[in-house]
């Protein structure tokens, strides 16, 4: 039985975050130093040997060692790893090694994206099972006997065990990990210190609510505006438009403009019931909502944008992220504010 880790998408999160880092880095230092050789003569070591090599090691460390501190060392030697042996990609797919291959950058971001959605997927797919439950419950436990645990992991097995003991889970084995758990010294939360110190450093005018007002219906506005541009471009294509035509050149790319319009659709529906719905409900989902919307059209639209232009396409997704951290954001105040008045009702 495949049991899922509730470090599973975090982790590949982390990790494709420090190998698109890794990628950006280097590009960047190679072409501020004038793509150095190393090795000289007829030798020439590239840096997907040192990708490959940094990507064993994280392997072995998480083979040999067990604790929190463990995953995060291998999450960033693999993740900066991946992406040091991803940024030669365009080497390894032609016949003349050429490192310059234009849709190097579309693949590498196509290549992201797929084990971004996996992950996501996979965690989405279904519910945590009986087996799942006791299993990350028992994890954590683990971690506190040999660690210590924080609060926050602390009340995240417990959670765990609840809904192991809902779907008939047995009874002692629940007790059996309470026990561990209840032997488990405190211990501070450094990563979620360390967050709130990230957090602290935005600037109030960007933590402001109305933000995700703003955010939320560029979405829509941008989405009712690909989904139009869509239709008429598929409509004008065949016709002679003279200086017109510039402005539905993309949709010449039946892929690119296939893209676009299932990207226009699919924000349209996910962000304008959750605008609607987000001052009339103390729910979440609207939040959720927007968060996929963001999601789904930063990433479809970025496709594109890596297809025609490569990197410069960059600046686009940089706003896409944004808007998609204004509404994480966001969303992550309102669970703390929903988890704080869980735990004074439980007190």
């Amino acid at each position: 039985m495949v049991v899922r880790s509730i470090y599973g998408t975090a982790a590949v999160e982390w990790f494709l975050i420090f190998a698109i880092g890794t990628i950006l880095v280097t590009r960047l230092y190679l072409q501020l130093t004038g793509y150095p050789q190393v090795g000289g003569g007829t030798l020439h070591i590239a840096h997907a040997l040192w990708g490959g090599a940094l990507m064993m090691l994280a392997l072995v460390v998480g083979w040999l060692f067990l604790g929190p501190a463990t995953r995060i060392i291998a999450i960033i030697m693999g993740g900066i790893g991946f992406g040091l042996f991803l940024d030669e990609v365009g080497k390894f797919v032609t016949k003349d090694n050429d490192y310059f291959y234009g849709p190097s950058a579309e693949i590498m971001y196509v290549l992201v994206v797929l084990i971004l959605l996996i992950s996501r997927i996979v965690r989405d797919v279904k519910k945590p099972t009986v087996a799942e439950s006791m299993a990350n419950a028992a994890t954590i436990a683990a971690d506190g006997i040999s660690h210590g645990l924080p609060a926050r992991r602390r009340r995240q097995a417990d959670e765990f065990l609840d809904v192991a003991s809902a779907r008939g889970a047995d009874p002692a084995v629940v007790e059996h990990i309470r026990g561990l758990l209840e032997a488990s010294q405190d211990s501070p939360d450094r990563l979620m210190r360390l967050r709130d110190r990230a957090t602290s450093l935005i600037p109030g005018l960007f933590r402001s609510p109305r933000w995700v007002t703003i955010v939320g219906w560029l979405l829509v506005i941008s989405s009712v505006g690909t989904f139009v541009v869509g239709i008429l471009g598929w409509t004008f294509n065949d016709r002679d438009m003279g200086d017109v035509a510039l402005y539905f050149e993309i949709s010449r790319n039946t892929k690119a403009s296939w893209i676009l319009f299932i990207s226009g659709v699919a924000t349209l529906a996910l962000s304008l019931p959750a605008m609607i719905a987000r001052n009339r409900t103390e729910r979440l989902w609207p939040l959720r909502s927007l968060r996929l919307a963001a999601l789904v059209f930063t990433l479809t639209n970025a496709l594109v944008d890596f297809a025609l232009e490569g990197f410069g396409a960059l600046f686009n997704l940089a706003i896409g992220l944004f808007a998609l951290a204004v509404i994480t954001y966001h969303l992550g105040e309102r669970v703390a504010a929903a988890d704080v008045d869980r735990d004074q009702l439980r007190v």
